[in-house]
């Protein structure tokens, strides 16, 4: 359309009627005279408005669904971060049980061989001060820690302290190729020296070479004059090979340590040596071996099955 004067006048004139029609529509209330005119509108406009509507709504659905997803997502990754928390609540509670039980079993063992303990915690692990196979323990010359002590825990002999600081000190580990203590073999009392094999089975040379030694036999320390650097009676491991004896005074046998090197946490040191041998009253006892139940199944055979078979003309 064109703007000229008969178009603007024309404009005015639809604006005018319009504003009359509502102000009487208004007025009218439901007695409206457009009621029927609104009413037409309605059924002819109404199937247009629904159609749209539905063409509308799953773009209304769908941005719904977007947000309540983003909830959902932002719901989720709560969750998650609840269960993590958890996860290492839990961890963190097993690993405390875990060193409860270390530290229980220490003490049994120390209580047994009547041991004065000064316990302590791994903080450091690898080769220090020259020595291959060393830990570091918190606890130094403040502590009552002093040089050639014995050191244990829960499962047997860990070593000897090798250098003291304030604060801090160097244990030997028994698996150190260096590292060498007397034993001596559980009931027999045979002698002998373990020297470390590194991550393999400790190597002992017993004085005798035609003792009687099997598979199974439990070794502990004999002891050193003085108890040092080596208190008499704790647990170091279980003989696993036998070196066949030809002749010689001495005789090698393969003993695996009570002791996980590669996992040590809590450990105590021998601050007070025990007023008499303890002998083998620190090894725990050796578990029963139940013997496996034999199952005998007899058969008895049935009647039926020994009768012989009848002719089918009989």
């Amino acid at each position: 359309m064109r703007d000229t004067r008969e178009s603007r006048l024309l404009l005015v004139l639809l604006i005018a009627i319009a504003f009359a029609l509502i102000t009487v529509d208004i007025r009218a209330g439901e007695e409206s005279p457009v009621d029927g005119a609104r009413q037409a509108a309605a059924a002819v406009f109404g199937p247009v408005e629904k159609g749209v509507a539905t063409a509308v709504d799953p773009v209304a659905h769908a941005i719904g669904a977007v947000r309540d997803s983003d909830e959902r997502h932002n719901r989720i990754k709560t969750l998650e971060r609840e269960n993590t928390a958890l996860k290492a609540k839990l961890g963190s509670a097993d690993q405390t049980r875990s060193r409860i039980h270390e530290l229980d079993e220490m003490l049994k063992r120390a209580g047994a061989g009547q041991y004065g303990i000064k316990g302590a915690e791994v903080i450091g692990i690898g080769a220090a001060q020259g020595f291959s196979w060393t830990v570091t323990i918190d606890a130094g010359s403040k502590d009552g820690i002093e040089r050639d002590m014995t050191v244990l825990n829960g499962e047997g002999l860990v070593g000897r302290v090798a250098t003291v600081g304030p604060d801090t000190a160097t244990v030997v580990l028994a698996n150190d190729p260096d590292f060498t203590v007397g034993t001596r073999l559980e009931k027999t009392g045979e002698l002998g020296f373990a020297t470390g094999q590194g991550d393999r089975a400790l190597s002992v040379q017993m004085l005798n070479g035609k003792a009687k030694i099997a598979p199974g036999d439990r070794l502990v320390t004999f002891g050193s004059r003085g108890n040092k650097p080596f208190v008499p009676g704790v647990p170091l491991g279980e003989v696993v090979k036998v070196d066949p004896s030809r002749g010689d005074l001495t005789r090698t046998v393969w003993v695996r340590p009570f002791v996980g090197f590669s996992r040590l946490d809590i450990v105590g040191v021998v601050v007070m040596p025990p007023r008499e041998d303890p002998r083998d009253t620190v090894l725990p006892p050796k578990p029963e071996v139940k013997p496996t139940p034999t199952v005998t199944v007899t058969v008895t055979p049935s009647a039926s099955a020994s009768a012989p078979a009848k002719p089918a003309d009989e």
